[in-house]
């Protein structure tokens, strides 16, 4: 870094157009422009729900297809070129979830929640991005809560920012974008990860991959038996409301409310009946769009309303079943063992212990346990070098541009 960079020797850097860390060969202060100086934001077409097809001869993007698998669009308007997005072009999402985007697909025609960004002249497309993304987190700072808020062009066009010139910008851009580069590859081996986990639990859960135990000889064959056979219907109510509660999520399990933005107001008449959940509990979800079946890593309390389940004897692998019960073919048979009520779905221990359930040797699960928890170990080995990825070029955007 050393050899790369040097720190600016400024005293007070509000006065000073000195980036704190800057490349070796450069000097001199940088200079106070605006987005409007250095480049060209062009509106996309406010299209009528009636201009918008199922099928036509362009995609018409839209912010929620930046980021997502949003539904497409498409259009048969013939439209003025500014109205084209190409691949390499630079975009600005000013509503909602903004901020700047490359597209790197086919010729598009972009709706009105989305500028086309044009660099002028001496002025770098990927510093631009950059510049951008450093300016975004300003906005962030400033701004009242949440993502969900829109910028005008106006103010986008007014905000003052400082820039090098060209040779500068480009060296920060290439230097940055590399950064980038290593994040991409780290997503992506982390998303390659999760799909060969995914693959493999189908074959393992569909005994088409098989272990050995340790002297080499096949397992015994697995026996299938209802829920019940395996599951205790627990409703263990002995606390004093001294319990963190316990929020059902799909993407966390059974996580304390105060771990996540939950706000939910209970008396403590209604806390006095909740259950305990001990670490290792499974927690039947009231809805099926709550998740189904969530495993639990702390103990608390819940709502009576939630079914607790606990292994019923020493035979029963934990990690085993809550890798089984997230997979896609045990949630389709859930879906179809569902008790309708009048605002929702709601899956009782009484469904739950029709659906035959997996329960090979204790040896064997552990096995499978293990290898699928070493799975899980490596893509979270990957999201933390994600975070420090990201957190390292964050660094870089607060250093590198004054």
């Amino acid at each position: 870094m050393k050899a790369l960079f040097k720190m600016s020797e400024v005293m007070d850097k509000k006065d000073m157009l000195v980036p704190e860390l800057r490349f070796r060969e450069f000097e001199g202060h940088w200079f106070f422009k605006s987005f409007g100086d250095i480049s060209r934001f062009i509106n996309g077409r406010a299209y009528k729900q009636s201009e918008l097809l199922d099928k036509g001869k362009y995609k018409v993007l839209r912010v929620g297809n930046l980021f997502s698998n949003k539904e497409w669009y498409y259009s048969d308007l013939e439209l003025e070129d500014d109205k084209y997005i190409d691949a390499g072009d630079l975009m600005y999402a000013w509503s909602a979830s903004f901020g700047s985007y490359y597209w790197n697909g086919e010729k598009t025609i972009y709706h009105y929640h989305i500028w086309k960004v044009i660099p002028k002249d001496s002025i770098s497309r990927d510093f631009l991005y950059q510049l951008f993304l450093f300016d975004l987190e300003k906005i962030k700072l400033q701004s009242q809560g949440g993502t969900m808020f829109h910028i005008t062009k106006g103010n986008i066009e007014n905000r003052k920012i400082k820039i090098p010139a060209f040779p500068e910008q480009q060296k920060i851009a290439d230097f940055l974008s590399a950064v980038d580069q290593k994040i991409q590859q780290l997503h992506r081996k982390k998303e390659l990860l999760a799909q060969y986990k995914k693959g493999i639990m189908q074959k393992l859960f569909a005994q088409e991959i098989r272990f050995k135990d340790d002297q080499g000889n096949d397992f015994p064959e697995w026996e299938w038996v209802g829920g019940n056979k395996l599951f205790d219907n627990i409703s263990n109510k002995d606390h004093n409301s001294d319990l963190p509660i316990l929020a059902i999520t799909q993407d966390q399990g059974a996580i304390p409310r105060d771990m996540i933005d939950y706000q939910m107001t209970v008396t403590e008449k209604s806390i006095a009946s909740y259950k305990v959940v001990e670490v290792g509990d499974f927690v039947i979800s009231l809805r099926t769009f709550q998740g189904g079946i969530e495993y639990s890593n702390y103990k608390g309390i819940c709502s009576p309303a939630y079914i607790i389940l606990r292994p019923s004897s020493e035979s029963v692998d934990r990690t085993f079943y809550k890798f089984y019960l997230k997979t896609e073919k045990y949630i389709r048979q859930l879906q179809r063992n569902l008790e309708g009520i009048r605002d929702g779905k709601m899956i009782s221990f009484k469904y739950f212990s029709e659906i035959n359930l997996p329960y090979p040797s204790l040896a064997e699960q552990q096995i499978i346990a293990n290898f699928l928890s070493s799975l899980d170990e490596k893509v979270a080995q990957v999201g933390q070098q994600i975070s420090q990825a990201q957190r390292f070029k964050k660094g870089l955007l607060q250093k590198m541009f004054v």
